[in-house]
């Protein structure tokens, strides 16, 4: 079982744009609900592509499952973000202005995508997520970020994702190289909130 490409676009097209953003919807959204959130955001001249969950979501299970259970699907989600990169990158787009933007179980896979494949990326937000697994794996984290920025932002409890999982993240992504910046806001819920949007715009798409 794998997911079928589906990448779903706005903005600049992909061939006019200098620099790209790449949405992941969480568990339940979808591509277009994720890109109705680029308004928020200083994009307006990225081009900017999501990808659709096959059946709405990238893996069935909790990303801090056993990894296993959620094979053969985590996969081929990691995948799925790997043809959407070589879609800019086929149409000349470089690496360090490529950018992305993850909610929930998108904001974790983002981050595994990320960790799996560190290089000079243009920036990341991920809201209310952290690298997958039952154990973090820290083999399968290589490469170098060269100081690529990068937001992660949560809720402090959230029921889907421990804060323990976002400080962890955060330390490897500072041990391959990258500019973190970590914000918890206490007891405010599963969601987006308006200052995550705010810090996004002043730390990434600057």
């Amino acid at each position: 079982m794998s997911h079928i490409l589906d990448i779903k676009t706005a903005g600049k097209p992909l061939n006019e744009a200098e620099k790209v953003l790449i949405m992941i919807h969480g568990r339940g959204g979808s591509a277009q609900d994720i890109l109705s959130l680029s308004q928020y955001l200083n994009v307006k001249d990225y081009a900017l592509l999501a990808p659709q969950a096959t059946n709405g979501s990238w893996y069935p299970f909790s990303f801090i499952a056993p990894a296993e259970q959620n094979e053969p699907w985590l996969s081929s989600a990691v995948e799925t973000i790997g043809k959407t990169v070589k879609k800019a990158l086929a149409e000349g787009i470089k690496p360090e202005n490529i950018y992305f933007f993850g909610f929930s179980q998108g904001a974790c896979l983002t981050l595994e995508f990320l960790a799996r494949n560190a290089q000079k990326f243009g920036g990341a937000a991920a809201i209310i997520g952290g690298v997958i697994g039952e154990k973090i794996n820290r083999e399968n984290y290589k490469g170098d970020f060269a100081q690529t920025p990068v937001l992660l932002a949560t809720s402090n409890p959230d029921f889907h994702v421990p804060v323990e999982r976002v400080y962890a993240t955060a330390n490897i992504f500072r041990e391959m190289n990258a500019d973190v910046t970590e914000k918890v806001y206490q007891n405010f819920g599963h969601s987006i909130n308006e200052e995550e949007l705010e810090l996004a715009n002043s730390l990434i798409f600057v």
